[in-house]
């Protein structure tokens, strides 16, 4: 996708709505602008989370008097439960107690704050617990994807649960023998169940998938959604997106030959 593009979805995927309104308009994937509003809203959410925490005070006296969570929320343009959570905690709730109640209102302190919690959870789809899980099961959807091609082409892997403890850092799948693509041999490949814009490729390529260029060699990183046109990844790392991935029919380096045991030494010469 080209940045233009992206940049225009990007802005104007204000509201969980748009996602819909924006796919009947123009055709695109609904999962796809679902995962472009996440970054938006998460990174909006990162950047104002202490500017939204200083109005607290204000805010909790907004509530006293009648205001709902919900209604706070959409003022601030700010995640219902992230918005929530920082209100209970400043109520004095204890952290366990508040994420608790968003796991199960009924545990809330009284019923004003499980009506409202309620609703919080009804209008977060990121960041309540059925948004992390759809979060979680579009990265198993990926990883399940990339190991079925795997197995379709009888390449042999370990996972990072296999591997776990045996290295700093692990990849979703290091291959028991490099793939050749181009002349380059791929040790590992890595899944994101997300869109490679040039702020998600420049935090995932620095801080995890540099590394394991370290550590196991060459490697690849597979958008199962994309990423911009142009986008320039580290040497020795190549990005693909799904379509790629799976029309490519690869050549897989051969395990060394054994080492032949040396022939017996001649006995002694008979007469």
């Amino acid at each position: 996708m080209d940045r233009e593009t992206y940049r225009r979805l990007y802005d104007s995927l204000a509201t969980y709505e748009d996602i819909h309104r924006i796919a009947h308009a123009e055709g695109f994937d609904e999962e796809l602008l679902f995962v472009i509003y996440t970054h938006r809203v998460s990174r909006d959410a990162t950047r104002r989370f202490y500017v939204v925490k200083r109005q607290m005070p204000r805010l909790v006296a907004q509530w006293r008097r009648g205001r709902t969570m919900i209604d706070l929320a959409r003022e601030w343009k700010f995640p219902p439960v992230l918005m929530g959570q920082i209100l209970l905690g400043e109520l004095k709730v204890p952290r366990k107690k508040v994420w608790g109640t968003f796991l199960d209102p009924a545990t809330a302190p009284d019923q004003r704050i499980r009506r409202e919690v309620e609703e919080l959870l009804t209008n977060d789809w990121i960041y309540s617990p059925r948004g992390m899980e759809l979060q979680r099961e579009r990265g198993r959807r990926g990883e399940e994807r990339m190991y079925r091609w795997l197995e379709q082409h009888g390449i042999t892997y370990r996972t990072e649960k296999d591997l776990r403890g045996k290295y700093t850092k692990t990849p979703d799948a290091l291959l028991d023998h490099p793939i050749i693509f181009y002349g380059q041999k791929l040790k590992w490949l890595e899944s994101k169940a997300n869109f490679g814009d040039d702020v998600e490729l420049r935090k995932n390529l620095k801080r995890q998938l540099g590394p394991y260029t370290e550590i196991f060699g060459e490697g690849a990183v597979v958008y199962w959604y994309g990423f911009v046109d142009g986008a320039e990844s580290p040497p020795g790392i190549l990005l693909w997106d799904g379509p790629t991935l799976e029309g490519i029919t690869p050549v897989v380096q051969p395990p060394p030959e054994p080492a032949h045991a040396a022939p017996p030494s001649p006995g002694p010469a008979r007469r």
